[in-house]
Order: structure tokens, then sequence, then C-alpha cells
């Protein structure tokens, strides 16, 4: 049975089209509110133990704007299979599916950080790459080449780094003879 036919087995009932990717990576579209099921119909039926990655693409100013890339490999069977949901661009979510696959926990974070994307159910959805306090997504198109206040975060954080004590009780390197 070849990948693509052991997705769409373990896929029956769900509503999705299906293409190859240039490298030959059977693609599933679907609408995001079937994403985790069809995650978890994919590990549970046709064997793919693992996710490699979670990623976006923004294809602003169209609308869906996000495209929500997860790519996920058989061990078994030496194969991988790619999903991929459009999500509209005012308010970008989709659920987590870190209770499917507890390693996805960093890239869902690196999606929200860099393209604003919630991951509904994420226990620990915060900054990964940017400060916390940062109130932008730099992977955004319409984000803009020279950056939003990036003098700002740099002067706040060498203040606060300045005025922490310094610990003069430490011991020094070895003298030698």
């Amino acid at each position: 049975m070849s990948t693509l036919e052991r997705a769409q087995s373990a896929l029956a009932g769900l509503e999705f089209q299906h293409s190859l990717s240039r490298e030959g990576t059977p693609v599933i579209e679907l609408a995001p509110a079937l994403a985790w099921e069809a995650i978890r119909r994919l590990k549970q039926q046709a064997g793919f133990d693992t996710n490699t990655f979670v990623t976006a693409v923004d294809h602003f100013p169209a609308e869906p704007r996000f495209e929500l890339v997860w790519q996920f490999l058989s061990s078994a069977h030496a194969d991988r299979v790619r999903l991929r949901a459009r999500i509209d661009g005012g308010d970008p979510r989709v659920r987590t599916i870190t209770d499917l696959f507890p390693g996805a926990a960093y890239s869902e974070r690196e999606c929200w950080d860099m393209f604003g994307i919630r991951f509904d159910g994420h226990v620990g959805l915060k900054r990964l790459l940017m400060p916390q306090a940062y109130e932008h997504h730099p992977l955004r198109k319409d984000f803009p080449h020279q950056g939003i206040e990036p003098d700002r975060l740099y002067r706040e954080w060498d203040r606060l780094r300045r005025e922490r004590p310094v610990n003069r009780d430490l011991p020094h390197a070895p003298q030698g003879n």
C-alpha cells in the first residue's frame, strides 16, 4: 500500500484534497477544524509516529491569510505525509497537537512567535525567539523590513544588564607557578 493510500484509508469520512509535493511527499489539504482529528488518525491508524515540523506561510494580502503546515514521519514505513490548512488572518488559531505529539510544542511556539498563530490548548504558548514584551510577529509579510522599534528593546535589555550587581566574590583563575 502506498503512503497516499494509507493516509486516505485513515482519513476516510473526512473531507480533504490531496496532491504530491515536488519531491513526491503526499500533501493533504483540509479545513482547520478537521486538522486535529486527521492528525490523530494519521498517527493511530496510518503509523505516522513523529511530527517533524509545524510551520506556516503568510499569503498576505490574500484571505485566508495563513497556511499552516504539519509534516509527519512513519518510522515503520520510512515515509512522510504533509498536512495543510488555510487560516484566516483576523484571529489565526487552530487546536494544538501537543496532546498527540508533545515534541510539537516548540514548533507551535515558533509559529506563534513569528506569525501570531495561536494554538488553542497549548499550555506553554509564549515567545520562543523574540522578547516576551515584543508586540509584533516578524515573519508576517506586512512586518517592515527595517523592523519595529529595534533599538528600544536593546536599550531596555542593556539597562537591566548594567543594573545587575557584579558578584566580586567569584573565585579567580588559579595562578601559575
